[in-house]
C-alpha cells in the first residue's frame, strides 16, 4: 500500500513538473511565430467608403510579403499574411482584431486602416503584446502617448494642418480660416492642428461644420461657411466626401481655397471626371510617384503593381510598399530567434531609410515615428503637384 501510494505520488510531482514545464514554454512562446512562419494582419477598409485607399495599400503589402515569401522568407520562415474588411466601421474592426488576435494568432499587425479603428483596437492588440505598424492614418495616437509597440510612418494630421494654416496666412494672405471635418477622432485631430495654430498667429477659427463619414449632402454645410465669410476652408475629409464637398463648392461658384491633408490626398480626387478638384490643395507627408515617374525603381514597382492588380498603385499603394519593407527589413535584424522584444530592437535600429519613392524614415528607441515632414501640393491638370519642394513646418 505504502508502495502504491508512494509511486502515485511521484506520478502526481512529476505530472506537475511537466505541467510547469509546458506552461512555461507556452509563455516564452511568441504568439504568431513558428519554425516556418510569421503571421502577420491586416485590418482596413476593403469595400466601404475609403476602400480606394485600404486596398490599395493591402495589396502592396501582399506583393511586398509574396515577392519574400519568393525567395525563401525571412531566416527560414514565411510571412502568412491575413487581411480582414472593416469596411470603414469600428464595430467590424474589433470584430476583426479578435479574430486576428484570439483565431489567427498574429504576431504583429500592419496597415491597419482608419483612426477610429485603430483607436479602438490598440489597447486590447497591445494587452496581447502584438504591435501596431504603421497604420493607414496618420492621427498623432499612433504615436503618442509613446508606447513600444506603436510605430507610425507619417506627420501627424495635426502637424499637416499647422503647417498649411502658416503658410496659407503667411504666403497667400488669409485671414478667415473655416474647418470642414468628419465627426470622429481622424476629423478632430484636424480640428485641433488649424485651431492651435490660428491661435498661436492670433487669430480664430472663423465657423466649423462636422459631418459623418457617409453624408452626401453638403449644402447647408457649405452655406454656412459661404455665409461666414470664409477665405479658406481646411477640410478633415477623405476621399468620397472631399469629391463631393468641392463639387458643390465649385457649383455656388465660390472661389474660396480648399485645403485637405494625407486622407484626401489621393488620384480618385486629382483626376475627378470634369476637372472640379482643380486647384485643390493638399497637405502631405510624402510625394505621390507617378506611373510614369523617371526612377526605374518606381517604373518597375508600378508595372509589377499592374501586372498583379490590374491598375495602377495610387499613393496609398506606395506608402504600403514602404511599410512592408521596414516591417521586413525589422524581422531581418530581429534574427533567427523572433520575439516581439528582438523584432522592436530590430525596427528601432533602422535609421536614414529611403524608399524608392523619395521619403527617408528614421527610428530609435524612444523615437516611433519615422517621419515629420509635410508637403504642400495642389492639383493641376488633373495630377498633383508640388507647391513648395520644400517640406513645411510651423
Amino acid at each position: 500500500m505504502r508502495f502504491r501510494f508512494s509511486n502515485i505520488l511521484l506520478s502526481v510531482l512529476a505530472g506537475g513538473v511537466l505541467l510547469g514545464v509546458s506552461l512555461a514554454h507556452a509563455a516564452d512562446a511568441t504568439q504568431g511565430v513558428s519554425d516556418t512562419e510569421i503571421v502577420i494582419g491586416n485590418i482596413t477598409d476593403l469595400s466601404g467608403v475609403t476602400a480606394v485607399q485600404g486596398v490599395n495599400n493591402s495589396d502592396a503589402i501582399r506583393m511586398v510579403f509574396d515577392e519574400v515569401n519568393a525567395k525563401g522568407g525571412i531566416n527560414g520562415r514565411k510571412i502568412k499574411f491575413i487581411a480582414e474588411d472593416s469596411q470603414y466601421q469600428v464595430p467590424r474592426a474589433v470584430q476583426a482584431m479578435n479574430k486576428l488576435l484570439n483565431n489567427d494568432h498574429v504576431f504583429l499587425t500592419i496597415g491597419n486602416g482608419g483612426t477610429p479603428m485603430n483607436d479602438a483596437n490598440m489597447p486590447v492588440q497591445f494587452a496581447k503584446n502584438v504591435p501596431n505598424m504603421f497604420p493607414l492614418t496618420a492621427a498623432r495616437s499612433m504615436y503618442e502617448p509613446y508606447n513600444k509597440l506603436k510605430f507610425a510612418q507619417f506627420a501627424s494630421y495635426y502637424d499637416q494642418m499647422r503647417a498649411a494654416v502658416k503658410y496659407f496666412a503667411e504666403k497667400r494672405g488669409r485671414k478667415n480660416f473655416c474647418v470642414m471635418y468628419q465627426d470622429s477622432d481622424f476629423g478632430k485631430d484636424v480640428l485641433a492642428g488649424v485651431v492651435a495654430q490660428t491661435q498661436a498667429m492670433g487669430m480664430k477659427v472663423v465657423a466649423t461644420t462636422a459631418h459623418r463619414p457617409t453624408d452626401t449632402d453638403f449644402n447647408a454645410n457649405v452655406n454656412k461657411l459661404k455665409d461666414a465669410g470664409c477665405d479658406v476652408i481646411m477640410m478633415g475629409t477623405i476621399v468620397r466626401d472631399t469629391n463631393i464637398i468641392i463639387q458643390t463648392v465649385r457649383k455656388l461658384g465660390w472661389n474660396v481655397d480648399l485645403v485637405g491633408q494625407f486622407a484626401s490626398y489621393d488620384t480618385a480626387v486629382a483626376s475627378l471626371a470634369g476637372g472640379a478638384t482643380e486647384g485643390f490643395f493638399c497637405m502631405t507627408p510624402a510625394l505621390y510617384a507617378y506611373p510614369d515617374d523617371p526612377r526605374p525603381e518606381v517604373q518597375a514597382f508600378a508595372k509589377k503593381y499592374k501586372e498583379l492588380y490590374g491598375r495602377d498603385p495610387n499613393f496609398h499603394g506606395e506608402v504600403g510598399n514602404t511599410a512592408a519593407k521596414l516591417v521586413v527589413l525589422g524581422l531581418q535584424r530581429a534574427g533567427k530567434d523572433l520575439t516581439t522584444e528582438n523584432f522592436i530592437k530590430g525596427m528601432e535600429s533602422i535609421h536614414g531609410y529611403k524608399d524608392i519613392f523619395g521619403s527617408e524614415l528614421s527610428f530609435g528607441p524612444d523615437q516611433h515615428h519615422g517621419s515629420t515632414k509635410s508637403f504642400l501640393t495642389v492639383v493641376k491638370d488633373g495630377r498633383w503637384v508640388p507647391v513648395e519642394q520644400e517640406a513645411l513646418g510651423y
